[in-house]
């Protein structure tokens, strides 16, 4: 379930991602030649990384169908609703979670505060955000999807202490060109990971 809507987003999603990805890395090239910036690889990839889950976060809660039932305004109801493990769970629960936790990373890393409250207070109020806007759209409004968000957050958070905390203890985490050849092998297990999926899916 998961994996069809991470599919989809790309899918269906990829004309606004070439064009968004386009401009953002000739604006960001331009600003470093200008500015006689240093080009640190992984530190570029972050900042492009951040736009498209931006832009894939845009597209799952504005496009895609995740009307189940009414507004729910009264905490936990839905999320005791489902039956653990089911389809439904899976989607609403577990993938309402997950689709916060780069959300915060990606904000941990860019505020780089070791205090979760400012993070936790953006996360609140982009879910916050998100479920009004889907109320003004025509589609429901679930507290229970805020308090996953939220939980999502979290754990994006305590990601980054985590990786925050071998990076100053370990000293070769702290060259650049180890963190770019990291990068690099996160980015070809991802690739062959979606390239499999992608196949497995066409074949079955």
């Amino acid at each position: 379930m998961i994996q069809n809507t991470l599919q989809r987003v790309f899918t269906e999603n990829y004309p606004m991602l070439i064009i968004f990805t386009v401009v953002i890395v000739a604006i960001r090239i331009a600003y470093l030649i200008v500015n006689k910036k240093e080009f640190v690889f992984y530190k570029e990839l972050f900042y492009l990384a951040f736009v498209v889950y931006s832009i894939s976060l845009f597209y799952v809660v504005t496009f895609e169908d995740n009307n189940y039932g009414t507004n729910n305004f009264i905490p936990f109801r839905e999320i005791t609703r489902y039956e653990f493990l089911s389809t439904y769970f899976i989607k609403n629960v577990l993938g309402n979670v997950i689709l916060f936790i780069p959300f915060g990373y990606f904000v941990s890393t860019l505020i780089r505060s070791k205090k979760p409250f400012a993070i936790l207070l953006i996360a609140l109020l982009t879910s916050l955000t998100i479920e009004i806007t889907q109320y003004m759209i025509g589609r429901t409004f679930d507290i229970d999807d805020i308090i996953l968000n939220v939980i999502g957050c979290t754990i994006g958070y305590l990601a980054y202490l985590v990786i925050h905390v071998l990076e100053k203890n370990i000293k070769i985490f702290q060259k650049n060109y180890v963190k770019n050849i990291l990068v690099i092998i996160m980015i070809i297990l991802l690739g062959i990971l979606y390239w499999k999926t992608s196949l497995w899916g066409i074949l079955r």
